[in-house]
């Protein structure tokens, strides 16, 4: 599990050294950004360096090494955009994890991580005119569902990692986002299986999308569409939020995903 942390540290450390360097403190302000952003997004970059350094140092010789990675940030607008995301997914990602730390170090330092991130994520939200807190939940993703999201900016990965203990992860289908613009619970939004197309074995079973949930997955039909599905979003989810495609309505685990998470934004 330390590694599995660590692979996430090493990715949100790189993006933020990366637009760093890419973007100047002037760079920030012509983008509309207030004059302590640069620093506090300095901060933030150190506190993701001290993540990694941390987990290194525990892990030894186990350590798995930084990948290669892709961010598809343009601008300054844009990388900010995208670590707003990077910084919920890892929030869902220590909690997801949570349960599975059987090591009372661990969880503690893992928490104490995960409170880290959760300070970074709201200062950056706000920082973008989105709600710093939007829901009273934060939603626990999966072991696979945060590698699913993740493996998207990763290139290529050290030889060596492979020989490192990890855990088995597997990245489960994509699923994207094909509706723009802002997003409430009503609305009805399109989610696009790019490459594929998911389809029971037997032509009939149903495909539910499900809208992760602390409290419990919350199931809404889905409608074929060319290229994908489109739902209608629930009431109950806001803010930055996740939904998977399955055939099951009892539970959203491991085993029963078939596709996803795309990442849905809604405001409410």
């Amino acid at each position: 599990i330390l590694n599995y942390a660590l692979t996430l540290e090493h990715l949100e450390d790189k993006f933020y050294r990366e637009g760093l360097k890419n973007y100047t403190a002037a760079d920030f302000a012509k983008a509309g950004f207030d004059s302590t952003f640069y620093a506090n997004l300095k901060e933030i970059s150190y506190d993701e360096s001290t993540h990694v350094s941390f987990l290194t140092t525990a892990l030894g010789d186990a350590a798995v090494a930084e990948c290669t990675y892709a961010f598809p940030s343009t601008d300054p607008a844009s990388f900010v955009a995208l670590a707003s995301v990077l910084e919920g997914v890892g929030v869902s990602a220590y909690l997801g994890a949570a349960a599975s730390i059987m090591n009372k170090d661990y969880l503690t330092a893992a928490g104490s991580i995960l409170t880290v991130e959760a300070r970074h994520n709201a200062y950056i939200r706000s920082s973008i005119k989105q709600s710093p807190f939007p829901q009273p939940f934060d939603a626990p993703l999966t072991f696979d569902e945060v590698y699913t999201l993740a493996v998207g900016f990763i290139v290529s990965c050290p030889d060596s990692n492979a020989a490192k203990p990890q855990l088995p992860l597997k990245a489960f289908p994509t699923v994207a986002l094909g509706t723009t613009g802002p997003i409430k619970s009503g609305d009805t939004i399109e989610l696009l299986t790019p490459g594929y197309t998911l389809a029971p074995k037997d032509g009939q079973a149903p495909i539910y999308a499900a809208f992760v949930s602390v409290t419990g997955p919350i199931y809404a039909d889905v409608t074929p569409i060319a290229g994908g599905f489109k739902v209608v979003v629930p009431q109950g989810v806001n803010g930055q939020s996740y939904v998977v495609l399955t055939g099951c309505k009892d539970r959203v685990t491991d085993d029963t995903v078939a596709a996803g998470p795309a990442i849905v934004e809604i405001t409410n």
